[in-house]
């Protein structure tokens, strides 16, 4: 049996929002494997937050540089949102992302070799404007997407989409603003990996089944919530952003548009803030409450 240590048990806590002795018992019945206890809290009902798994918790920016038929969408993290919005780190994010895309690399240990123009190393000015601004500043990732045609979107500092697309400008633009808006996590059903598909089935099977219906019945319940899961998550299949009353794919086809990439970032994604209540004072919660029994 796995021992369960506090560090799971506050990763759990944090990805699921649920409390600590529930996160406990879920990890013991898991023997301390974290995504299957989230798997059986999603199949159970208990779990509010599987779904915020990509809730942001790290502070930055997301900086997009293009250059003709490439653009990379980078992601660096600060501590508070106040830094953030400073120029000066606003600054070195975009040196950063042009560097990385002339140099043609997403690896992060790769990026932090790169000279910049005044000759220092982009891991030698993160350590300066660390110094300068007090906080923690990380180059998390970033990604290049190459196409002949790319809409660029950003929302705020927060989010940013790069297309790669083949037809009209105009709605190329307004699939970005789209995936912005609503995470698609592949243009189409074939897209979506098998294990996601895999995962959702499981899940509404095991919901499916304590309704206590008849197999033919359950049969058709799964297939229904994993085509409801693909309505939500595939581009094409999700209601367009800029007119609800057309589904994307209708879009694409009555202006002769066809997506062959995109790529979405958010800030922080994978990264959970941090609890209304920390781990720590609930902690202490938990032992007073023993303690007053």
């Amino acid at each position: 049996m796995t021992a369960i240590t506090a560090s799971m048990v506050k990763e759990l806590r944090d990805r699921t929002g649920l409390a600590m002795m529930e996160c406990k018992k879920a990890l013991t019945e898991s023997n301390g494997d974290v995504e299957l206890a989230i798997d059986n809290l999603r199949k159970s009902g208990q779990a509010k937050a599987a779904k915020k798994a990509g809730n942001i918790a790290a502070d930055g920016a997301i900086t997009i540089a293009q250059e003709g038929n490439k653009a990379i969408l980078l992601e660096v993290n600060c501590q508070t949102d106040f830094v953030a919005k400073d120029e000066n780190f606003a600054g070195f994010s975009a040196k950063v992302a042009a560097a990385a895309l002339a140099a043609n690399t997403t690896d992060a240990a790769q990026i932090a070799e790169l000279k910049l123009e005044d000759g220092s190393t982009v891991e030698e000015a993160r350590i300066a404007l660390v110094q300068k601004i007090g906080e923690n500043i990380q180059v998390r990732r970033a990604t290049i997407v190459e196409g002949d045609n790319l809409a660029v979107y950003k929302h705020g500092l927060k989010i940013g989409v790069v297309v790669s697309y083949a037809g009209d400008a105009a709605t190329g633009k307004g699939l970005a603003m789209h995936i912005a808006a609503f995470n698609p996590v592949a243009v189409n059903a074939e897209g979506v990996s098998a294990e996601l598909i895999a995962k959702e089935k499981e899940i509404a099977e095991a919901k499916a089944l304590e309704s206590g219906k008849p197999a033919n019945i359950v049969e058709k319940m799964v297939t229904g919530s994993v085509q409801k899961y693909l309505n939500e998550v595939v581009l094409v299949n999700q209601m367009y952003v800029i007119d609800n009353d057309k589904k994307v794919a209708d879009v694409l086809k009555a202006t002769a548009t066809s997506v062959a990439q995109f790529v979405r970032f958010e800030v922080g994604e994978g990264i959970e803030k941090k609890a209304e209540m920390s781990f720590a004072d609930e902690v202490a919660a938990a032992q007073a409450a023993a303690a007053a029994q």
